[in-house]
């Protein structure tokens, strides 16, 4: 055997452990956590004294199984200093062997003689009680031991298991020098352990035969002409018939009771099983099942009470009664010819085993049925706390009475957590009682170190703790609360961590609290199945709310975050997501010239990224055609345009490579003008708006509905309509009137009753449509927009039409200072007759008749000058001799903001000026024109 490295790493954070606590990286987690374990234990080091019990069962079945696997392993170790133990289930050591017999003359008693204790609980940190807490190989080395004893030894130690149940019968340990440590070793403790396994359930064979002799020994006894046929005709059986036989046949073993039931098989048939108890000479109780198949001239009747003598077949051979490893005696194989006369009954054994036996063979496939249910009913949707919801209902009460889980606030966002132990809040509390004092939903966890909760998430394994109330790490937690959760007979705890992609997202806690049988490594496997499973749909889950939130987020961003100051509409808003992602629905309100508005909303086909990138695109493109002061149709002309241009890049010159571009686009696009209260509007395959009239009449206008935006080729056309102030228009998209499981026309007389209300704000008109016509689960996302109309009072128009006469610039002048003055605007009244004259003089000599001058008081004074020209004036710098070309700059420096717009009869040129004059007065504009060249 090799020598190992001094181990200075975990002696020194041993040392550093037992002053503060606190351990470095030079220990595994494994041993940490057995040492915080004694430690809360209030173990010391130099005072670890095992206790010593002569309750031992020296010639139990561990026993007997491992007698001859201990004479090998001493023949193998002999001359060396090995020391092989066996101890049971509570780490009591039961039998020793000595590769040197002289060790047994230099070890203290606790390590050569049998009856001491080594459970953690009394030993700390040791090979067999750390393979108890972890139900699995472990090695301990020197300084890795809790206790000072120990130091200068290692170990090796192994649970060994049932077969049958899987339950822990006891602990195989090598106990070696420091020095002699050798990973070969582990190799050889686990073929030794596998072949008492093997011997137990050999052990297990032996009581089935003697079970299967004693029935054919009462076979024997049976007079012949009592005795029944001996075979059971197959024939018309197959591999489905005979499974359900087999496993009806394991309920009834498990019962070990007498009984008859009548089994339905797949084939049509029915058959009749009959079981009773019976007792071989040594004393081992079992149960037989037999099958009774009627003749196609018999009628099959069979009651519990039936007393059918035993035997209904001879003697089979008995190496056909051994079950396989791990599972209940398979069926005798029967063939041949039918035994019996007219009108009898054909017979057969099914099945012959011990209650216990049973009992294992029905628990298993209950938790394949388990496994395969939750395959279908854990991941139904994309959500990570419905997910988690659903782990734990499919857990109780089948496998625990009580689940909790905890996960970290990162993946509740849908983020990966950077560290799981820290920010954990309690998800999900399920049970069969609601009262269990369990923390409750939505707090936030902080777990001890020592908490099976903690050890499973920094260690990513499962922790079994079959009894809590000898669990110091459980109840370290808080002494309070785990008294109140085991006064609710909550005994036993799985706690699981969930594992997906290498990544722990959380922690599965299991609680049986109705069964008095703990937990078991089989409920252990279980659990992890279940959580393993119920992880990967969280991490999904997860996934997608990340991608969905990252998505959602860039959609609100591209939406309107508030609507800019303007007076012609009262405005109200919704944008719903549909339940299975963000769509490309959008809306906006853009301010125009003349205190007009315009109101737009749009729907890209289609979900996801892709969907909401492009609807920002179409959003930002309509606000800058917008802002050319264009026409509907000519907006819609635009981004008709835009979006074909936008699609051919997108796709490129290969449209079979799988990339899609804009699948399509409907917009609807409306002005309305408060100064003469007239709407216009155009749509791109959008839905029609509703108009609702001051009275509450609702209309649907005839408005043409055009091509979707990127067909190309056709053209769109507008509506005008007159609007009476307070009437309210209402745009939509599809999602709101589309629905598979409703009819549009049901859905549009909804929406006409949700609306036909008169005097109703925007807001509430908003709540209304959404609670009265929104599908209940909305495959589309829905955007909605109201606008109720004002009309901008007549006493704030003033307009003059002139004649193209250069001499009438100064009445205007003088006309707009009495305007001026009766508005109360006396102070702006030399800034707005500069640039008015302006304005006026560049439309009378570039310009054509007749020219119509107009203000407009508003949350600004707007100046419109309009001509019959469709020539536009452009700001440039002017030469210092130029003796023009300084107007529009003039302008540009008295408004806030300034601009033209075409209309049928030639172009309006406007501008704004604030209603205040910054500090100075007129004095300020005056001296602000000396930095004007050649002024």
């Amino acid at each position: 055997m090799g020598l190992v490295a001094d181990d200075v790493g975990p002696a020194l954070a041993r040392e550093q452990f037992l002053l503060d606590g606190t351990a470095g990286k030079g220990v595994r987690d494994l041993i940490l956590g057995s040492w915080e374990r004694s430690r809360s234990l209030g173990l010391s080091p130099d005072g670890c004294e095992l206790p010593y019990t002569q309750d031992l069962d020296l010639d139990g079945r561990l026993v007997l199984a491992a007698g001859p696997v201990l004479d090998r392993l001493q023949a193998r170790f002999a001359g060396t200093n090995m020391n092989v133990s066996l101890a049971d289930a509570r780490g009591a050591v039961l039998q020793r062997r000595f590769g040197d017999p002289s060790l047994v003359r230099r070890l203290d008693p606790i390590q050569s003689v049998p009856g001491f204790v080594f459970a953690e609980k009394y030993g700390g940190t040791n090979g067999i009680g750390l393979a108890l807490a972890e139900r699995r190989l472990i090695n301990v080395y020197g300084a890795e031991h809790f206790a000072e004893r120990s130091q200068s030894n290692a170990c090796s130690a192994i649970p060994i298991r049932d077969p049958l149940n899987g339950c822990i019968e006891g602990v195989l340990c090598f106990g070696y020098p420091r020095t002699d440590a050798d990973v070969a070793l582990d190799v050889v403790i686990s073929r030794a352990a596998e072949a008492i396994e093997r011997r137990l359930l050999d052990q297990s064979s032996a009581r089935e035969r003697a079970l299967l002799q004693a029935y054919f020994d009462i076979d024997r006894r049976v007079p012949a002409g009592e005795r029944q046929p001996d075979r059971l005709d197959t024939g018309s059986l197959d591999w489905r018939d005979r499974l359900v036989l087999e496993e009806k046949a394991t309920e009834l073993i498990s019962s070990a009771q007498r009984a008859a039931v009548e089994v339905p098989l797949p084939s049509g048939r029915r058959i009749a099983l009959v079981s009773r108890p019976v007792i071989s000479a040594s004393g081992v109780e079992g149960v037989v099942v037999e099958a009774v198949l009627p003749t196609e001239h018999q009628r099959l009747a069979v009651t519990a009470e039936s007393a059918m003598p035993p035997g209904f077949v001879a003697q089979q051979a008995l190496s056909n009664a051994v079950p396989l490893r791990g599972r209940p005696p398979a069926p005798a194989p029967v063939a041949g010819p039918s035994a019996t006369g007219p009108g009898q009954a054909a017979g057969g054994l099914v099945m012959v085993g011990e209650p216990g036996v049973g009992r294992f063979a029905v628990a298993a496939r209950r938790r394949l049925e388990l496994l395969s249910e939750a395959s279908t009913r854990i991941g139904t949707t994309l959500d990570v706390t419905r997910t988690a919801q659903e782990l734990a209902e499919m857990a109780v009460p089948r496998l625990a009475d009580y689940v909790t889980i905890d996960l970290p606030e990162a993946v509740l966002r849908g983020d990966e957590p950077a560290d799981p132990a820290k920010d954990l809040h309690r998800t999900v509390v399920h049970g069969i009682r609601d009262d269990c004092p369990f923390y409750p939903v939505g707090e936030r966890v902080h777990l001890q170190p020592t908490t099976p909760q903690l050890r499973c998430l920094t260690g990513g394994r499962t922790v079994l703790e079959p009894d809590l109330r000898t669990a110091p790490g459980w109840i370290s937690q808080s002494r309070v609360n785990a008294q109140r959760i085991l006064a609710h007979n909550v005994h036993s705890l799985i706690a699981v961590p969930l594992l997906a992609r290498g990544i722990a997202l959380g922690i599965a806690s299991f609680y049986r609290s109705r069964d008095p049988s703990p937990f078991g490594d089989d409920d252990r496997s279980l659990a992890q199945e279940l959580a393993t499973r119920a992880a990967i749909c969280i991490d999904n889950a997860r996934r997608y709310t990340r991608e969905h939130s990252m998505v959602l987020a860039l959609q609100h961003s591209l939406l309107p975050q508030g609507f800019p100051e303007q007076n012609a509409v009262e405005v109200a808003h919704r944008y719903l997501p549909a339940e299975s992602g963000v769509g490309g629905d959008w809306f906006d309100v853009i301010p125009l010239s003349g205190t007009r508005v315009a109101l737009v909303v749009g729907d890209v086909v289609g979900h996801g990224l892709h969907a909401a990138a492009t609807m920002g695109r179409l959003r930002t493109a309509a606000r800058n055609f917008a802002e050319l002061d264009l026409p509907p149709d000519e907006v819609l002309t635009h981004l008709d345009n835009l979006v074909g241009r936008l699609d051919r890049e997108e796709c490129g010159d290969a449209p079979f490579s799988g990339i899609t571009g804009i699948i399509g686009a409907t917009c609807l696009y409306v002005i309305y003008d408060p100064t003469s209260q007239q709407c216009t509007m155009a749509r791109a395959g959008h839905c029609p708006p509703a108009l609702v009239r001051p009275d509450g009449t609702v209309v649907f206008p005839d408005l043409p509905a055009g091509p979707p935006l990127g067909l190309g080729g056709l053209p769109f056309e507008t509506a005008e309509f007159a609007l009476p102030e307070g009437s309210q228009l209402v745009l939509y998209t599809d999602g709101l009137v589309e629905d598979r499981d409703r009819d549009f026309d049901t859905a549009m007389e909804e929406l006409r009753r949700a609306l036909a209300h008169p005097g109703r704000p925007p807001e509430e008109t908003c709540q209304a449509v959404v609670e009265a016509v929104m599908p209940e689960h909305p495959s589309d996302d829905i955007a909605l927009l109201v606008a109720r109309t004002h009309a901008l009072d007549p006493h704030r128009i003033a307009t003059w039409d002139l004649p193209a006469d250069p001499a009438l610039v100064s009445s205007v002048r003088a006309a707009v200072t009495r305007r001026l003055a009766d508005w109360g605007l006396e102070e702006i009244g030399f800034s707005v007759e500069l640039l008015l004259s302006e304005l006026v003089t560049n439309a009378v000599r570039y310009g054509t008749g007749p020219v119509q001058v107009r203000l407009l008081y508003d949350r600004t004074l707007i100046c419109e000058v309009a001509d019959g020209s469709s020539t536009a004036p452009h700001l440039r710098h002017a030469a210092t001799t130029d003796e023009g070309g300084r107007g529009l700059f003039l302008v540009a420096q008295l408004s806030q903001a300034w601009g033209t717009r075409y209309t049928a009869g030639g172009k309006v040129i406007w501008a704004e000026c604030p209603l205040e004059m910054s500090a100075g007065g007129p004095e300020a504009v005056e001296l602000a024109f000396d930095d004007i060249p050649a002024i």
